[in-house]
């Protein structure tokens, strides 16, 4: 029998396509008429997979979620180290698909990747002395902490164009305009000098945990 000219359409090749056209297009690109276009198929055919436009841009969300690396949370690093590695790679998989962070911004759901991310978090916190409640906090604020870090860039929001930074209007913005040429650098840095000092701060609370256990 001779093999089909198109490969056989699958969920993970539907999810494939749709995280592509979000990445370079982002989320109002995304319907299921283009989808289709972009796979070579008609339309219906993607309902065999995914009911609606919305669930294939959670599992889009969720393929994201499955990016992040979870090992430190099982190999005996120390919750700091861990917390900062995990943070890191985090962010790493948010900064290469940043359309879809919008849609992560909404939490978990049901979506299992990003489910075993929130147990893997709040399980290593609590197995390493963190009381219950303290461990959900840390979960959530971590989550706002690099979430906002990839929603946008800083130094990206200032144009190259010194005029715009007139020192009659601006007199501390007179270097404004280089930042967007050194932008990965510098929301580099900044993302590590607030997660170190996010961690120092957790460091502080988790002595009083000891102290009152």
């Amino acid at each position: 029998m001779a093999r089909p000219r198109k490969p056989l359409l699958s969920t993970d090749r539907i999810v494939e396509a749709a995280r592509a056209l979000v990445d370079t297009e982002g989320l109002s690109a995304l319907s299921t008429r283009r989808l289709a276009a972009e796979l070579g198929v008609s339309g219906p055919s993607l309902y065999n997979h995914f009911r609606t436009k919305d669930e294939i841009l959670e599992a889009v969300a969720d393929s994201v979620s499955a990016q992040v690396d979870l090992s430190m949370f099982e190999d005996g690093r120390a919750w700091r180290t861990a917390l900062h590695d995990w943070a890191v790679s985090y962010r790493g998989a948010l900064r290469d698909h940043p359309n879809i962070v919008p849609v992560l911004a909404q939490g978990p759901g049901r979506r299992p990747a990003g489910l075993r991310l929130a147990d893997a978090v709040y399980g290593a916190m609590v197995e390493a002395g963190w009381p219950p409640a303290q461990a959900t906090s840390i979960g959530a604020l971590m989550r706002y902490f690099i979430m906002g870090s990839a929603l946008g860039s800083f130094a990206g929001g200032f144009v190259d164009d010194a005029s715009a930074y007139d020192p009659a209007d601006y007199p501390h913005l007179g270097q404004a305009h280089l930042l967007a040429e050194q932008q990965e650098k510098i929301d580099e840095r900044a993302f590590e000098a607030g997660l170190r000092a996010l961690l120092d701060g957790l460091a502080q609370q988790y002595e009083q945990v000891g102290r009152t256990l």
